[in-house]
């Protein structure tokens, strides 16, 4: 039997789709294969996302952001897409949904703060996930 697998998508891959991924790999262990990219990568991982994660006992400070690669996305289970502006053909077959996070910026929220706020939502929907994953595979 194969495990099930995501791949996490934002725009640079270097704050919500590496926390996203962070997160459900401590959550997970071996029961998911978990991935994270971006459309426009960056250069590094955020230090702010890196400092909230950390705060939750999840190291991302070894990540690097890198491109969405064509064979993985055709092989994965899952797609999640982070944000409004990531946008990407998915091929069929494949499942998608986006994710609309928390914004706190336009509540005037910055910094870590901030970054705690987005993590904490993006935690909450990667329990939602793990837990349907996780359900739908037992019923399979």
């Amino acid at each position: 039997m194969s495990v099930p697998s995501v791949l996490f998508v934002c725009v640079k891959n270097a704050g919500k789709s590496q926390m996203a991924a962070g997160l459900m790999r401590a959550a997970a262990g071996t029961t998911i294969e978990v991935h994270s990219a971006g459309t426009r990568p960056g250069i590094a991982v955020n230090d702010l996302s890196a400092a909230a994660l950390a705060e939750s006992g999840v190291d991302i400070r070894g990540e690097e952001p890198k491109a969405v690669d064509g064979a993985l996305l055709n092989r994965v289970d899952r797609v999640v897409l982070l944000g409004a502006e990531a946008q990407l053909d998915v091929p069929a077959g494949v499942d998608v949904e986006r994710w609309i996070t928390d914004e706190p910026s336009g509540r005037g929220i910055d910094g870590l703060e901030r970054m705690r706020l987005i993590r904490d939502d993006i935690a909450d929907r990667v329990a939602d996930l793990l837990d349907r994953t996780m359900s739908f595979d037992r019923d399979s």
